[in-house]
């Protein structure tokens, strides 16, 4: 679910927000990608909202998402909001490029859970031009929770602003193993 945090700042640490470009020349390093790290409230939250969907307890549709650490090879568990639209799974990361995200590129799927219920999944990452739709009807379900990570941008943006968002955000469309 990755919980907001309305009053957290970036920290000075390699996984605050970032968008401005390192001390190195331009010309030879991007900008670090979007990550908003969060702040010991929603730290405590995400951990309690993890705790009830491993004990059964889905709040607005919230699952527990199991990767493994493509470094650690320890599993690694983060409360998500999974979302369906056109009859297709997607898992969104709307704190950006975390280190969920990377785990899962790196590892191709995971684990969702719910109580006892135990699904596991490939993914595959949704390229930005593709998002649109699908991070439109999420923030239509879920922007009352996540907003605050999107800058501004709302279900009631257009496409264009949708579409300069979606590198923030990284989808991957999901296809649970039966």
């Amino acid at each position: 679910m990755e919980t907001p945090s309305p009053s957290a700042t970036p920290s000075s640490s390699a996984d605050a927000t970032s968008t401005a470009p390192s001390s190195t020349p331009a010309s030879s390093h991007s900008p670090a990608p979007y990550y908003l790290r969060s702040n010991a409230v929603s730290g405590r939250l995400n951990n309690v909202i993890g705790w009830l969907a491993r004990h059964g307890l889905s709040l607005a549709g919230s699952a527990e998402l199991s990767v493994r650490g493509h470094k650690s090879g320890q599993m690694q568990r983060i409360p998500v909001n999974p979302h369906t639209y056109d009859g297709a799974q997607y898992l969104l990361s709307v704190r950006g490029h975390s280190q969920w995200v990377r785990n899962l590129r790196a590892g191709g799927g995971g684990e969702l859970r719910v109580g006892r219920k135990v699904r596991g999944f490939s993914a595959v990452e949704v390229p930005d031009a593709e998002k649109v739709a699908v991070l439109r009807t999420y923030l239509e379900r879920w922007g009352w929770q996540v907003n605050s990570y999107f800058r501004g941008v709302t279900a009631k943006s257009t496409d264009s602003e949708l579409l300069a968002a979606a590198p923030d955000h990284p989808v991957f469309r999901i296809t649970v193993e039966k």
